[in-house]
């Protein structure tokens, strides 16, 4: 049902999180050797297992949940979920960055468009949640005039 706003919110909050595994977090402009993030020269998503599940879950979480229409209360719920992943995974891809930012020494890092997607793919999800939230009291005090 992609007509609804809190869909379109859904459905963008997904591709944020989803599109993290096409771009990288931050990069420099060599190869850094002992580093574990910058060994190939960038920082995304795939050098670190539990920043992929995250990742993936919260934009699979946030897909699923435009489906689920029906179920506004159950949709609220993957939502906060996708939330939840995306924010979980945003503190863990700043610990791993802090842990290993040591190793690149000198060499100048760039952030890349990944760094931001997770904030994008968190507020979406803020609003759609907002948005169900105010579908379903909408749908509640028509309930209630009947």
């Amino acid at each position: 049902m992609l007509q609804r706003i809190q869909s379109i919110f859904l459905l963008l909050a997904g591709a944020a999180s989803l599109a993290l595994f096409g771009v990288p977090f931050a990069t420099t402009l060599q190869p850094v050797e002992g580093s574990m993030l910058f060994a190939d020269a960038a920082y995304n998503v795939q050098d670190q297992v539990a920043l992929m599940v995250l990742f993936g879950l919260g934009g699979v979480l946030a897909l699923a949940a435009i489906f689920l229409f029906r179920n506004r209360l159950l949709q609220m719920r993957m939502s906060i979920f996708a939330i939840i992943a995306n924010f979980i995974g945003v503190v863990l891809g700043v610990l791993f960055y802090m842990q290993n930012s040591q190793d690149v020494g000198e060499r100048t890092i760039n952030d890349g468009i990944g760094a931001y997607l997770p904030i994008v793919a968190i507020i979406l999800a803020i609003l759609a949640y907002r948005f169900i939230n105010k579908d379903d009291k909408l749908v509640r005090s028509m309930d209630r005039l009947r």
